[in-house]
């Protein structure tokens, strides 16, 4: 069953439901990095928004976002926005990146102030790829 389906906006998800729904070491991978390597903690949150509804988890620091990830069944979704200041270092790395994130950032248009990444996150190169991008986003200390 379809996340939104499953818990609509008056049901919310514990972080266990997420996890058993995700079931992938990939997202395991992901937010364990984020906590230890920015030390802050997810926030759940919900979004009617057409292209990605239902509940999200966004991953903030110092009022930046880092990256919003959307639970899908097996997998999920990395939504990471490079902006007008990331977008020198995003392209001098991005030959080191797989060939699936050079592809979707030369197909992302430039569109609210950056290209807004949506990551299918289904193997190891993507997550390290993603990792990079957030801390290009925001270095951790």
């Amino acid at each position: 069953m379809e996340w939104y389906k499953l818990y609509g906006e008056n049901k919310e998800p514990s972080f266990k439901n997420i996890d058993k729904y995700i079931n992938s070491e990939l997202w395991v991978s992901l937010n364990e990095f984020i906590k230890e390597a920015y030390r802050i903690s997810p926030i759940l949150s919900y979004s009617s928004c057409s292209g990605q509804p239902g509940w999200n988890i966004k991953y903030k620091k110092s009022g930046k976002s880092l990256c919003t990830l959307y639970p899908m069944e097996g997998f999920f979704i990395a939504l990471v926005v490079i902006g007008n200041k990331e977008i020198p270092e995003t392209e001098m790395i991005l030959p080191s990146c797989s060939k699936y994130i050079q592809d979707l950032y030369k197909n992302t248009p430039f569109s609210l102030g950056g290209k807004w990444l949506m990551i299918n996150v289904k193997n190891k190169k993507i997550l390290e790829d993603i990792e990079t991008l957030v801390k290009i986003r925001v270095m951790p200390k």
